[in-house]
C-alpha cells in the first residue's frame, strides 16, 4: 500500500473513532451536533494530548457519519434493537457501544463503504475502547446482523 493510500485509510479510521466519541459526548453532555462537531474539528483532530499526538481525521467522513447518525437515529436504533436480544434494547447498553452502533449504522445506511470494511473498522474502534473485553466480538455479531438487514444484497 502506498503511503498516500495508507494515510487516507488512517484518516478515515480516525474519523470513525472521532464520530463515536462525538456522539458519546453529545449524549453525555446533552450538547448539540454543531457544537460538538466544531469542538472535535478544532481541538481534537491532530491535537497533542499528554505528549501523544492524535491523528488527523477525514473531516468529510466525520461530518457525514455524525449527520447521518443523528438524522437517521430512529432507524439505526431500530436496526440495532433487532440485532440485540430482547432483554437488551439499545437504551440499556453501554453508552459507548450505543454511540458505536449509531455511527456504524450510519455508515451502513450510506452504502459508500463495503459491509466487510464497515464491520472490520468498527470492531477495531471497539478494541480501542474495550481492549481487554468481549465487546469487540459482541460488536462484530451485532454489526453483522445490522449489515444483513441494511444491505442484504451484499450477503447473497
Amino acid at each position: 500500500m502506498t503511503k498516500a493510500k495508507d494515510d487516507k485509510r488512517r484518516m478515515r479510521s480516525a474519523a470513525r473513532l472521532y464520530a463515536v466519541q462525538a456522539l458519546f459526548q453529545m449524549e453525555a453532555s446533552d450538547s448539540d451536533l454543531d457544537k460538538v462537531r466544531e469542538e472535535f474539528e478544532t481541538h481534537r483532530f491532530g491535537a497533542v494530548v499528554d505528549d501523544e499526538e492524535w491523528p488527523e481525521g477525514n473531516v468529510d467522513l466525520f461530518r457525514q457519519l455524525l449527520y447521518l447518525a443523528v438524522s437517521e437515529q430512529a432507524k439505526i436504533d431500530q436496526m440495532t434493537d433487532r440485532a440485540l436480544v430482547a432483554k437488551w434494547p439499545i437504551e440499556r447498553i453501554d453508552p459507548t457501544l450505543r454511540a458505536l452502533f449509531r455511527t456504524a449504522g450510519a455508515e451502513l445506511l450510506d452504502r459508500g463503504t463495503p459491509v466487510k470494511v464497515v464491520i472490520s473498522e468498527f470492531v477495531e474502534v471497539a478494541k480501542a475502547f474495550f481492549p481487554d473485553g468481549r465487546e469487540p466480538g459482541f460488536v462484530n455479531a451485532v454489526l453483522d446482523h445490522m449489515a444483513r438487514e441494511a444491505r442484504p444484497a451484499e450477503f447473497a
